[in-house]
C-alpha cells in the first residue's frame, strides 16, 4: 500500500436498532450515512445483522423478512455514493441463510463476506439459524485492504490470521456483543491478543442498547497493531463515533478519544437501566407500575424504572396488610416522594379476608402456614394487574436472582410482571447497586439499606428464618450457576456441605417456577433466561 497522504477517517455507528424493524432500521441507516460523509468519513461500520437487529431469532425464517432485507440492502447501496459503507444483515441464499456483511462504494458491485465462527453456547444459537462462510474476504477502501470479520470471527484466531494471509491491513469487525459485567475488558483483550498475532489493527463497532433478556453496551474501540486501544466509544450511548489511522505501509492509529471504561457496579447500572427503557419503550407501554414494600429490592426497581423512563411513566403501589412494619409504609412514601411519582396506598385485608373466607370450608383442621402468607402476596398480585390492565402500564416485578434461585417467591404474587429488572442480581449485588444509585443522589432511604430483609408475610419474619444469609447463599449460588461445581468442590471452598446441598435443592425444585417468571436484564456469564436450560422434570441429584 502507498503512503497516505490524509488519514482514514472511520465512522463507528454505535446504534440501538429495533428487531424485526427493517424498514426503520434501513432508514436510520441511511441517515446516518449522510451524517457520516457530511463529517469526513471514508468508511461506516454498522453493526452486526444492522439491518435486522440483532438477534432477529425465528424472524429469520418469514419470507416477510426475506423481502424487507433485499428492499433496504437496495436503499442503503443507493445511499453510498461518496463514501464505503459496511453493514450487517441476514443474507439469503436458496439454500441457506447467512450472518453477513456488505460492503457499498461508489455504486460498485457490494463486497459480501460470510461470519465464519458461529457461536452456539450461552446465549447464542447461531447454528440454528445460519450456515458458516469458508472464505476471507479483503476489499479496498481508499486503497487500503480491509479484512472483514463479524463478532466471533475475533473472538477465535483463526478468521483474523486469514485476513492477514489474505492481505489485509487493517480488520474491521461488525459485533452484536452483548454485556455482561467486565465484559469490555475482555473484549480489548481478546482484540490485542488477535492484533498482535497479525500485525494488524482491528476497528471494532458493537451494538448498543436493549433486546429482550440481553443489553448491548457499544464499546466501539480501535486497538493498534501492538494491541493498545487508541480510541473507544462512550458505552451505552447512540452515536456516530470517529477513528483515523495513517501510515506508509502499516497503518498506526492516529490519537482519539478514549472514553473511560465504568467500574463494574456503574456498568451494571448503566444496563439494568437501558434494559428497562428498551424492553418498555420498543413493546409500547405508556409506562410502569410496581409494588413498592418498603425493602430494598423494590426500592432500587424504583430508582431503575425512572432513571429509565422518567417520573411520568412510573407509578407505584404500597399493599400493606397485619404484618407490614409502620417504617415500610413510610419508607415507601418517602422514596416514592423524593422521586416525584404517583403513589398509592391500599391495604389487602379486605381481599385476604375475602379469600380466606372462601376457602374456610376445604382448609378446615389444617394448620395455618404458606398458604396464607402466599394469599397475601396473590392479593397484591391481583392488584398490580388490574391496574395494569386497567391504565396499559406493564408491571415490573421486583425479584432478585437469590431468590427466584431457591424459589424464595411466590408464583402468581410477587412474580407477576412483564419484565424483571434485577433477575440476574443476587441480594448482595442489589445492596451494592443501591448505594451506588444513592451515590449518585440520595432517593433509597438509609433505613432500607439498613434493616435485616424480610417478606413482611409473618410476625416477625426475615429472609434469615428461611434462607442462609446471603453472604453465603450468594457464593454458593454463583459457584453453582457460573462454574458449574458440584456440592463437593463448594464444600471444599469453605462452605458446609449441608447448607450446600440444600441450596442446590432448593434450586431445582424452584425450576417450574422460572420457567413461569417474567424475562429479566441478563448481566452475568448466566442468567436464568435464555443460557439456562435445566430440566423441569429431573431424577437427577446432587
Amino acid at each position: 500500500m502507498s503512503g497516505m497522504n490524509t488519514p482514514l477517517k472511520i465512522a463507528f455507528a454505535q446504534f440501538d436498532f429495533v428487531v424485526g424493524a427493517v424498514r426503520e432500521n434501513s432508514v436510520r441507516i441511511v441517515g446516518a450515512i449522510a451524517e457520516a460523509r457530511e463529517a469526513g468519513a471514508d468508511l461506516v461500520v454498522f453493526p452486526e445483522l444492522a439491518l435486522c437487529g440483532y438477534p432477529p431469532e425465528d424472524l429469520l425464517f418469514h419470507a416477510g423478512m426475506r423481502r424487507q432485507v433485499a428492499e433496504a440492502l437496495g436503499e442503503v447501496a443507493a445511499a453510498a455514493a461518496g463514501i464505503a459503507v459496511l453493514v450487517g444483515y441476514p443474507e439469503y441464499t436458496d439454500t441457506a441463510i447467512h450472518n453477513a456483511a456488505a460492503l457499498f462504494a461508489d455504486g460498485a458491485e457490494p463486497v459480501v463476506y460470510r461470519k465464519r465462527a458461529l457461536p452456539n453456547y450461552s446465549v447464542f444459537d447461531e447454528q440454528r439459524y445460519f450456515a458458516p462462510g469458508d472464505r476471507p474476504v479483503v476489499a479496498p477502501v481508499r486503497g487500503v485492504p480491509v479484512g472483514i470479520a463479524i463478532c466471533e470471527d475475533v473472538w477465535e484466531p483463526g478468521p483474523c490470521l486469514a485476513l492477514r494471509d489474505a492481505g489485509a491491513r487493517l480488520i474491521v469487525a461488525l459485533n452484536g456483543s452483548p454485556f455482561q459485567a467486565g465484559r469490555q475488558a475482555q473484549r480489548e483483550a481478546v482484540l490485542a491478543a488477535r492484533a498482535r498475532a497479525t500485525g494488524l489493527p482491528i476497528a471494532y463497532a458493537n451494538l448498543v442498547g436493549g433486546q429482550d433478556e440481553l443489553v448491548f453496551d457499544g464499546g466501539s474501540c480501535l486497538v493498534d497493531a501492538e494491541g493498545r486501544t487508541a480510541m473507544r466509544a462512550t458505552a451505552f450511548r447512540e452515536g456516530l463515533f470517529f477513528c483515523e489511522l495513517a501510515g506508509d505501509g502499516a497503518l498506526e492509529p492516529v490519537p482519539g478519544r478514549l472514553a473511560p471504561l465504568a467500574d463494574e457496579v456503574a456498568s451494571i447500572y448503566m444496563a439494568l437501566v437501558t434494559g428497562v427503557r428498551d424492553y418498555v419503550g420498543k413493546n409500547g407501554f405508556p409506562g410502569v407500575v410496581l409494588g413498592l414494600s418498603g425493602g430494598v429490592d423494590s426500592a432500587l426497581t424504583l430508582a431503575i424504572a425512572v432513571d429509565a423512563l422518567g417520573a411520568g411513566a412510573v407509578q407505584t403501589v404500597m399493599m400493606p396488610y397485619h404484618y407490614t412494619a409502620a417504617i415500610s409504609i413510610e419508607d415507601a412514601r418517602a422514596q416514592a416522594d423524593s422521586l416525584g411519582v404517583q403513589h398509592h396506598v391500599i391495604p389487602i385485608e379486605p381481599l385476604v379476608t375475602a379469600a380466606r373466607g372462601s376457602l374456610a370450608p376445604l382448609f378446615a383442621g389444617l394448620p395455618a402456614g404458606t398458604t396464607e402468607e402466599n394469599i397475601q402476596s396473590r392479593c397484591r398480585g391481583l392488584l398490580l394487574m388490574a391496574i395494569s390492565n386497567n391504565t396499559g402500564r406493564m408491571v415490573l416485578a421486583t425479584g432478585n436472582k437469590s431468590e427466584m434461585a431457591v424459589g424464595y417467591a411466590t408464583l402468581y404474587g410477587d412474580m407477576v410482571g412483564g419484565f424483571a429488572p434485577i433477575k440476574d442480581c443476587t441480594k448482595t449485588l442489589v445492596y451494592r447497586l443501591a448505594r451506588y444509585r444513592n451515590s449518585i443522589t440520595p432517593v433509597i432511604p438509609e433505613r432500607v439499606l439498613a434493616r435485616a430483609p424480610s417478606a413482611e408475610l409473618r410476625p416477625d419474619q426475615k429472609d434469615s428464618d428461611s434462607l442462609p444469609p446471603y453472604d453465603v447463599l450468594d457464593p454458593i449460588l454463583d459457584a453453582l450457576m457460573l462454574e458449574n461445581r458440584s456440592v463437593d468442590d463448594i464444600a471444599a471452598a469453605g462452605f458446609d456441605s449441608g447448607v450446600v446441598a440444600r441450596v442446590l435443592e432448593m434450586v431445582r425444585r424452584a425450576e417450574y417456577k422460572r420457567r413461569q417468571a417474567a424475562p429479566g436484564v441478563r448481566i452475568t456469564s448466566r442468567a436464568f433466561g435464555r443460557d439456562w436450560r435445566y430440566p423441569i422434570t429431573s431424577g437427577y441429584r446432587h
